[in-house]
């Protein structure tokens, strides 16, 4: 069995002393924690690798933007312990100036595509990931439409029409 939220916090305080821990009764009995920007992967990496807590599976990414507010957005991870079956949400604040976030594809694969769409409907870069491009909209398009000061009025560039063989969006390469 798994452990509680309050034992996976507690966990959490010890491995993680930078680590801001959430009440219980704000985040409806869920362990949350905020960890800063700066020490958003090594911590990711901590959680990972540590024997009590074993978070072996990312299984959500994604973003949230707090217009008005600073820092304005929070780049929101769920990692899931399948072996102790236990759970913990690490939210990262990022700055709107510069919105960006190491990226967590060295530790779990499913980080590929999930920062890609935050990249894409945010603007939220991922320092260092491998194929960082739209994956929902097409190269043209201009600005992220999930943050809250997106136009709601605004059209969409037009695009002629292109052949995904001869034109593919992503890079060609040999083999392929």
């Amino acid at each position: 069995m798994g452990l509680t939220p309050e034992a996976v916090l507690a966990r959490v305080a010890t491995i993680l002393p930078d680590a801001s821990r959430l009440p219980l009764t704000a985040t409806r009995e869920q362990a949350v924690v905020v960890v800063p920007v700066d020490r958003a992967i090594a911590s990711l990496r901590t959680l990972r690798d540590d024997a009590e807590l074993r978070f072996d599976v990312l299984a959500d990414l994604t973003a949230v933007d707090y217009l008005g507010r600073t820092p304005r957005f929070e780049v929101v991870y769920q990692l899931n312990s399948l072996a102790c079956r236990h759970r913990l949400r690490v939210k990262v604040p990022v700055d709107a100036s510069a919105p960006a976030v190491g990226t967590a594809t060295g530790l779990w694969k499913s980080a590929l595509w999930a920062e890609r769409e935050v990249w894409d409907m945010f603007g939220i870069r991922f320092t260092g990931h491998p194929d960082l491009r739209r994956i929902l909209l097409y190269p043209e398009f201009d600005g992220h439409p999930l943050r809250k000061d997106y136009p709601l009025n605004r059209r969409w560039p037009l695009v002629p029409e292109r052949d995904p063989i001869v034109h593919p969006w992503y890079p060609r390469t040999e083999g392929r």
